[in-house]
């Protein structure tokens, strides 16, 4: 016999198909209007666009994707050791009032807008790590990264670099401490009472429990970066290149960016040629989602958190 459902239940039911529903809608009619208004942009002839400079779209958007790429994951590199270690302070080793106080200092810095990193990138951070890239130049020149020569106003991909790392900071703390934090208590109870030490239990119980949570908590610091526009169009000194160089003042820019500085005198084509640099970085971003996604469905499987 079928049991009737109450009105609240249908009511609730409904609404969350129709959410569901409204993401998916919303997410196709973003894609198609990319696609419609990009096409005219990727084929375009060079000559009767701007933006182009004579060149292909190819040529124009592959350095706008190595730039993104780049620093994104200059960023990441960055950002999530230490996350990982803030978030193992937070959890397992600071006191419980240090622990509050950390943790609602972390997702306040979630909260500062972008155009204030942008403006503390630009005007403290590249002033202050001027003379370090300078020393860099001088003495490591032999390794591409650092080969300069360096930019005299600190204003180059790695400074864009890491006030993304700091943006993204606070997103990838937050999930890695909440998953951390559910680490079944047995497991942590059992590798102490076989005689492991804090860490050694951090790293055979904590740490395999967490591992998806982390790559979760990694791919959505990844997706800010990879979309960050203001702080990094107002921090980097950017040319249409593809440079590993991260000190000079030679710097690829990224697609956000330059989406930010060149939209507001374009017209005609251009317009279609920037939307189509927009479709290039959705289509990246739903890859990179794709790719998480895949990873942490694997992960599930022997971390425990299934």
């Amino acid at each position: 016999m079928r049991v009737k459902q109450r009105p609240g239940d249908r009511i609730f039911s409904g609404s969350t198909l129709a959410a569901g529903a409204l993401i998916l809608a919303i997410l196709a009619a973003v894609a198609a209007f990319l696609v419609v208004q990009g096409i005219p942009g990727i084929v375009a002839d060079p000559e009767e666009t701007t933006l182009l400079e004579g060149t292909n779209f190819w040529a124009y958007v592959g350095p706008l994707v190595f730039g993104t790429l780049w620093s994104s994951a200059l960023a990441l590199l960055m950002a999530v050791p230490i996350a990982i270690g803030i978030a193992l302070f937070i959890s397992h080793y600071a006191p419980r009032p240090l622990a509050a106080t950390l943790g609602y200092i972390i997702d306040l810095l979630a909260a500062v807008p972008s155009v204030v990193f942008g403006l503390w990138g630009a005007n403290v951070l590249a002033v202050e790590v001027q003379p370090f890239y300078a020393w860099l130049a001088e003495n490591f020149s032999w390794i591409p990264l650092f080969a300069g020569p360096a930019s005299g106003t600190g204003r180059t991909l790695l400074t864009a670099s890491i006030v993304l790392a700091v943006m993204v900071l606070p997103i990838i703390t937050a999930i890695c401490r909440e998953v951390f934090l559910q680490t079944p208590v047995l497991h942590e109870e059992a590798a102490l009472a076989l005689g492991a030490t804090r860490w050694e239990m951090i790293r055979i119980a904590v740490l395999p429990f967490g591992r998806a949570g982390i790559v979760s908590g990694a791919m959505l610091g990844l997706g800010r970066a990879l979309g960050e526009t203001m702080a990094v169009a107002m921090v980097l000194s950017a040319s249409n290149v593809i440079t590993f160089d991260i000190i000079s003042s030679i710097n690829p820019s990224t697609i956000a960016a330059n989406i930010a500085l060149s939209f507001p005198e374009a017209y005609g084509l251009n317009v279609n040629v920037l939307i189509a640099t927009g479709l290039i970085l959705f289509a990246i971003t739903l890859i990179v989602n794709t790719i998480a996604r895949y990873i942490v469905n694997r992960r599930k499987e022997f971390s425990g958190a299934n």
